[in-house]
């Protein structure tokens, strides 16, 4: 029997990197970043989903106008520019803004500059416009470009038409467009395609951008032995290309409205359940098709990135399905999903299926025979370990098994040490008699990550605040709260090898 490769790394969202321009990018820092990892004996980088956010629903990661596209935010100006896509002085124009904020910023522990979403996307949009100005009319002879739009065709100019359509009606809804785009009649789309040929070019070249840089820093992690795991919302947002251009892929009316909408149902954190809003899938009209868009997606992610993680994993299972009229999540019902048709369609496509299945919360039974049936770890969170009974708790440490992938906490979870300042006292208490001494905040995040490196869970993961011992300043998501998420960043200071010199040493004792 072989013996389980044990191995360790950091999450870590691109945009939380330190840079000159308002937002951490594909630039110097992310390849510092990956040396650092290296440097530091740890061979994952986990980051959230790439897709392009929007101001208007929160700058999350998880809701974007498309599940193929990259955040062209993350476009690095000085790699831009080092490789003559525009000019040093494009770069400057505007980029005075974030070094007046950046001044006495530093909040406590140490916070970055956080993320100033509106003034980044100003930035970018007059930079790529440069850089279109600058290269357009050598594009129809390079060959880079040319390979990268005929192999991404499937999502690419769907995408070009649906961000051009946007800007044409004013930022509104797919499904008040005009007819002929709302309905994606072929004359119309023709017609658009010889009258904004331009604009759709111009989407594509910054795509191009953007996975130009990606791949770069794919290659570089490769090479310092660094795997790159990445991270793939199940459901994807109404109002995006993915929807508009698949419309029969989903529960929606003749007015392509969502009949149905996804969310959880009601428990012990909230009397109403989560109504999401996404509309669910017509699983029936994939499974016709050949899970064909399924297929296509997982591909995508898995050429970006060395792992997947499938957010929300037990919808493909079965999911909790709210009619669209309801206001609540209440009156939903569970519907099964056929995921074993699809993970089976999955296996025989891929040699094998790095994936990671997000399974936390309320697990059934038909959800474990799922991931067991295709060989998938699942999550253990240690925040989560020390409340309720032991011997129903998967989440703490002595119930763990070797496949699955343990973290301190999440993305979604607030940083250790907040967390345990915040923690019930029977948390603190039992954390404290596990471990079997006392501890006092600032040790917390110390003590998780020493649990976790030490777990028999094949892959151990923290979030950087964790390694850095950061409080509650260094948040990245409030789940349920709409606005002052995902602004969190590092400072550059934050990069020094030497605090991550404990982070190296627990991994050669635990044999990461």
């Amino acid at each position: 029997m072989t013996r389980p490769v044990r191995a360790s790394g950091i999450l870590l969202h691109i945009t939380s990197l330190p840079s000159a321009f308002g937002i951490g990018d594909l630039g110097p820092a992310a390849h510092t970043f990956a040396r650092l990892l290296a440097g530091a004996g740890q061979t994952v980088w986990q980051f959230l989903p790439l897709a392009p956010t929007s101001t208007f629903i929160g700058n999350s990661p998880y809701s974007s106008p498309s599940a193929f596209a990259g955040n062209t935010l993350l476009i690095s100006p000085e790699r831009l520019a080092e490789e003559g896509f525009v000019s040093w002085a494009d770069v400057d124009a505007g980029v005075e803004q974030f070094r007046e904020a950046a001044h006495g910023s530093g909040g406590p522990h140490g916070s970055g500059n956080p993320v100033r979403f509106e003034a980044v996307e100003a930035h970018r949009r007059v930079l790529l416009r440069a850089a279109w100005e600058r290269n357009r009319h050598q594009l129809v002879t390079d060959t880079a470009y040319l390979r990268f739009c005929r192999g991404n065709a499937h999502w690419l100019d769907d995408y070009a038409r649906f961000t051009v359509l946007k800007e044409r009606f004013g930022g509104a809804a797919w499904t008040t467009w005009d007819e002929p785009f709302a309905r994606r009649h072929p004359d119309a789309l023709a017609l658009l395609d010889a009258q904004e040929a331009a604009a759709l070019d111009h989407v594509r070249f910054c795509q191009y951008l953007f996975f130009r840089q990606w791949y770069d820093l794919r290659a570089a992690c490769t090479d310092l032995g660094v795997r790159l795991v990445g991270d793939v919302p199940i459901y994807v947002t109404h109002d995006s290309a993915d929807v508009w251009a698949n419309p029969g892929y989903f529960r929606l009316d003749a007015d392509f409205a969502p009949t149905h909408v996804a969310g959880v149902p009601p428990d012990y954190f909230s009397a109403t359940g989560q109504r999401w809003g996404n509309p669910v899938y017509d699983w029936d009209a994939l499974r016709r098709d050949g899970f064909t868009w399924w297929v296509r997606r997982v591909a995508h992610n898995l050429r970006m990135a060395d792992i997947v993680r499938l957010d929300h994993f037990r919808g493909f299972a079965g999911y909790w399905e709210i009619p669209a009229v309801e206001e609540t999540a209440i009156n939903g019902r569970w519907v099964d999903a056929p995921g074993m048709e699809l993970f089976d369609t999955l296996a025989r496509r891929f040699t094998a299926l790095p994936l990671i299945a997000e399974d936390l919360g309320v697990i059934t039974a038909d959800v474990r025979e799922l991931k067991a049936a295709f060989g998938l770890p699942g999550m253990k969170v240690l925040q989560f370990g020390f409340g309720g009974d032991p011997a129903d708790n998967p989440d703490v440490p002595f119930r763990h098994d070797v496949r699955s992938v343990v973290y301190t906490g999440t993305h979604d979870n607030a940083p250790t040490r907040a967390w345990f300042e915040a923690a019930p006292a029977h948390e603190r208490a039992r954390l404290e008699e596990y471990v079997g001494h006392a501890i006092a905040p600032h040790q917390a995040p110390g003590v998780l990550l020493r649990l976790a490196m030490g777990s028999v869970a094949e892959l151990a993961v923290a979030p950087v605040q964790d390694v850095l011992g950061l409080g509650a300043e260094a948040r990245m998501n409030t789940p349920s709260v709409a606005a002052g998420n995902w602004a969190w960043r590092m400072t550059p200071e934050q990069m020094d090898a030497g605090l991550y010199a404990e982070l190296a040493r627990l991994t050669r004792l635990f044999g990461r």
